[in-house]
């Protein structure tokens, strides 16, 4: 085996490992020595990697991006009910990728930010032109623009996983909490799009 074959074989096998750890314990409970217990040199991972940051970071690199071609596959971004289906699709699908993406998304490592913010922003950027070929279809009432639209729905996200964030679902169990959380996104897109009230009487 070639020397560069052997170094991306223990990436790949360091990578699953932390895909495991991180996707089980979260960034706070994740640690290198579990890692190592799976019988991986704690040498060769600081060969390949920085530490505990660097491999977390990669781990959540790797959902973003297999999110996203899940996201791409086919006909899923057509229109937003395929859309949210597939997004739902994805999270039951893949446990561990889901607990690293909605960790990042909802409580961060405060150091980790930065980097955080840039690996899912081509989420961001997905979820807002599904959002704006959804405007495409309807009338906006008279006085609200297409700019308005856009920025409430970019205070809508903000309050939303803010509010996931807080106490109030601390002890929800992660599973349980990504449901709720689509369910909610869902609701707020179809209340936010065609209103709450039927109309005057």
């Amino acid at each position: 085996m070639k020397k560069s074959e052997k170094t991306e074989l223990t990436i790949s096998k360091i990578l699953e490992a932390s895909m495991n750890e991180f996707g089980k314990n979260g960034y706070s409970g994740g640690s290198i020595n579990s890692i190592c217990n799976t019988g991986i040199n704690k040498g060769l991972i600081y060969h390949n990697f920085e530490g505990k940051d660097d491999l977390y970071l990669t781990c959540l690199n790797h959902s973003c991006k297999k999110l996203i071609s899940h996201l791409n596959e086919q006909e899923r971004t057509k229109n937003l009910q395929n859309y949210m289906s597939a997004r739902m699709d994805f999270f039951n699908k893949y446990p561990r990728e889901s607990r690293i993406f909605f960790e990042a998304l909802l409580s961060p490592p405060p150091h980790l930010l930065s980097q955080i913010s840039q690996m899912l922003s081509e989420f961001n950027r997905l979820n807002e032109k599904m959002y704006n070929r959804t405007l495409d279809s309807v009338i906006l009432r008279d006085g609200i623009s297409r700019e308005d639209a856009i920025s409430y729905f970019h205070l809508m996200q903000l309050m939303l996983n803010g509010y996931f964030s807080s106490p109030t679902f601390h002890n929800t169990d992660l599973s349980e909490k990504i449901e709720i959380h689509e369910m909610i996104v869902s609701k707020l897109l179809d209340y936010m799009l065609y209103g709450i009230a039927k109309g005057e009487n």
